[in-house]
């Protein structure tokens, strides 16, 4: 542990707790990797005053996604799954309605097009793994597969992991466990879906008051994260925490966030267990594309299952860095994971106030991560 940054870490999300910006947060950073930053601040549950420790776990919403791409990059390294074949080669009903040329790549960058949630949908059918592969399955592509990208907020997930299901025969939570938070040393760190064991180490989700006017969201943005299904309340329910939703249900802390992008930045390998290749790394962190995002009308560069750091006028991250070497995935909110390789650096942060329209330079994870960078030099 670096106890002078741990310390300006803690300072830091100290204030933002003190002034009101967060209600509870963790942030843990490994360099080189080793754990050197490992802190927390504020209260789990405002309602009864329960104190956010190392082990509170947060719903981390998109954040998940970074997790649930490094589970098919796994089996993708073993030569289990190839990016460019179609998705439908892996799970035939895929095929259905014009997306016979979907493939795994496309998946991946959100340019399957079907970012769309199926009509009518329901926290309750969310709980049911097979009718959202089959209702997801039935889609029409919103456009031509493969030329717009637009973030696929929800779909992603059960694309991502009924792949996985398909290919490995294990349900993703049920892979996720075995094969990357076992090996990595976080089993208990990170669920898609918790045991009820693990209910009491929950934080509860608060949404932030709008800030200013706030502007409606598209008719294609309510499809895509219908509000009946994409709130803080409904993500609080227990039958939604127990589960699997691998684009915006995970369940996790800090410590698991960064020692997962630990193994990343490390080449593939942490501790001395390689769970990816080098060769993998170099793959899955290039930029696959950054044209205007059709659903939030923005550009954002993305490699194959993260979002990449870099100008943030060119679609980066800047949250992650700005060479635009860094690669991860933020959370509805303002959770995140990165990798930083060139410095060899891993960073995550999560949290349970889910802040509205903040500026990038004024969010939480900016405020700590960049405060990390300084410290680095």
């Amino acid at each position: 542990m670096k106890t002078g940054l741990n310390e300006c870490v803690q300072q830091i999300i100290e204030g933002l707790v003190t002034s009101g910006q967060e209600v509870g947060l963790q942030v843990a950073a490994y360099l080189d990797g080793e754990l050197a930053v490992d802190a927390w601040a504020g209260v789990a549950d405002p309602a009864t005053g329960i104190p956010v420790t190392p082990d509170t776990l947060f719903t981390s919403w998109s954040t998940t996604k970074g997790f649930t791409a490094t589970c098919l990059h796994i089996l993708a390294d073993r030569g289990r799954v190839e990016y460019d074949a179609p998705v439908a080669q892996y799970w035939p009903e895929f095929v259905a309605n014009g997306k016979e040329g979907v493939t795994v790549r496309h998946a991946l960058t959100h340019q399957a097009g079907i970012p769309q949630m199926p009509a009518g949908v329901t926290p309750e059918m969310m709980t049911d793994w097979d009718a959202m592969c089959t209702a997801i399955a039935a889609h029409a592509p919103l456009w031509q597969p493969g030329t717009k990208t637009g973030y696929h907020s929800l779909t992603f997930g059960w694309i991502i992991g009924e792949i996985i299901r398909r290919v490995d025969g294990r349900p993703i939570a049920q892979f996720a466990q075995e094969e990357l938070c076992r090996p990595m040393g976080f089993e208990t760190d990170f669920y898609l879906g918790i045991p009820d064991a693990m209910a009491s180490r929950v934080a509860r989700l608060r949404q932030a008051p709008p800030a200013g006017a706030a502007t409606a969201p598209s008719d294609l943005a309510l499809q895509v994260s219908p509000p009946q299904v994409a709130s803080a309340e409904v993500f609080n329910r227990p039958d939604i925490r127990r589960a699997a939703i691998p684009a915006a249900g995970g369940i996790m802390n800090a410590r698991a966030i960064a020692r997962h992008y630990a193994m990343l930045a490390g080449g593939g390998m942490v501790d001395g267990t390689r769970l990816l290749s080098e060769a993998r790394i170099d793959i899955i962190r290039a930029l696959q594309t950054d044209a205007q995002d059709e659903v939030h009308g923005r550009r954002w560069r993305k490699g194959l299952g993260y979002f990449l750091g870099g100008d943030v006028d060119q679609g980066g991250f800047i949250q992650m860095g700005s060479s635009g070497g860094e690669f991860g995935h933020p959370g509805a909110g303002g959770s995140i994971g990165f990798a930083d390789p060139a410095r060899r650096l891993s960073f995550g942060l999560t949290k349970n106030l889910m802040n509205g329209a903040v500026e990038t330079d004024k969010t939480a994870a900016y405020l700590v991560a960049e405060a990390i960078r300084q410290f680095l030099g």
